[in-house]
């Protein structure tokens, strides 16, 4: 069974994904590899900062791998790559 989720990108995943948000159909039991999976499906580019993104699923930080999530429609998905500041 799929769902709808918003996801987010922030910093240099927005900046690569050309976007800020967007809504995907996901399953609805699924890793968070599978998730990534599903995003650079759709924005290719993103695949550069996979060894360094972060996302947060509900707003809790989620490493990639392969535990799996239970996703409800309306969930935020939030792709955080690395920030750097000083």
């Amino acid at each position: 069974m799929n769902c709808e989720v918003t996801v987010l990108y922030f910093a240099k995943s927005a900046e690569l994904a050309g976007i800020r948000s967007e809504t995907l159909c996901l399953p609805q039991q699924v890793s968070s590899s599978q998730i990534w999976e599903g995003i650079v499906n759709q924005h290719p580019s993103l695949a550069v900062i996979q060894d360094h993104v972060v996302l947060a699923v509900r707003q809790e930080y989620v490493p990639l791998g392969d535990q799996l999530l239970l996703l409800q429609p309306g969930d935020e998905v939030a792709v955080i790559p690395p920030i750097s500041g000083g």
